[in-house]
């Protein structure tokens, strides 16, 4: 399938999984638009890999006027949404009895909360063209449980609900809705992880590194590109209701 011309939406495309998103889909053609709660996003990332820029459009994505508003710019910029990605999300981990309501709150409002406010707001859109493609980043924590993860394997799993909900309400309408589940990846948000653990525990970097590793699909960590590789595979099939997990498991 041809992307080129479609115009692609991505929350919390400055950087990181995002980033690498974003960057995929200019390669592919597509028209991209990023969502982000940064005000000012770097110049690095205004300019696409291709050479052309992204329209950057500010949003906290908990906040339904601020979408309603950056969606709209991001329409006049680059015309109707044909592609979301819902990569907006935070992760912090607690013991259950030092998750107090503001961290569970914080989790739920921007993993999933965030991930239903941006896909209403793009799915008319979809409809109105019969043909449309949601990917939600989702987490592998979304798919079992972890320790002093309570509220963020909650979100992740309720991003798992929304999506096999919606792809079975849209699915007949050219709308195809999937997850893509990631474990441990190379990010900022991961290196801030190894740092907690290396604190808490005594553990080197490397042991931290090795540990989050085994905890992984395949026992090793997945790279950004990984995820934007799934999430191109999950835009360009007609796979609906899947979770894809990142990394895959090698082939025999």
């Amino acid at each position: 399938m041809s992307l080129a011309g479609r115009h692609a939406v991505v929350t919390g495309g400055s950087r990181g999984i995002g980033r690498a998103i974003a960057s995929a889909l200019e390669r592919e053609g597509a028209h991209v638009s990023i969502v982000s709660r940064t005000p000012h996003v770097t110049l690095s990332v205004s300019k696409g890999d291709m050479g052309n820029a992204y329209f950057v459009a500010q949003a906290d994505v908990t906040d339904e006027e601020q979408v309603r508003r950056a969606f709209a710019a991001c329409r006049e910029a680059n015309g109707p949404i044909e592609i979301l990605v819902n990569n907006s999300g935070i992760a912090e981990s607690a013991p259950l009895k030092r998750t107090d309501r503001a961290m569970w709150d914080r989790i739920i409002a921007t993993n999933l909360t965030g991930t239903y406010i941006c896909t209403r707001e793009a799915v008319p859109d979809m409809i109105a063209a019969q043909w449309g493609r949601i990917v939600n980043i989702a987490s592998t924590a979304g798919l079992g449980g972890a320790p002093y993860l309570s509220a963020y394997c909650a979100s992740k799993h309720g991003v798992i609900g929304f999506t096999r909900a919606l792809a079975a309400e849209l699915g007949t309408g050219g709308i195809t809705v999937n997850a893509i589940c990631p474990g441990y990846t190379e990010t900022e948000m991961m290196q801030r992880t190894v740092a907690n653990i290396t604190t808490r525990t005594q553990k080197s970097e490397g042991e931290a590194r090795e540990l989050l590793a085994r905890m992984n699909p395949g026992g090793r960590i997945a790279t950004v590109e990984e995820v934007a590789e799934g999430v191109l595979d999950l835009i360009d099939g007609s796979q609906n209701g899947v979770e894809l997990t990142i990394p895959r498991p090698a082939v025999r």
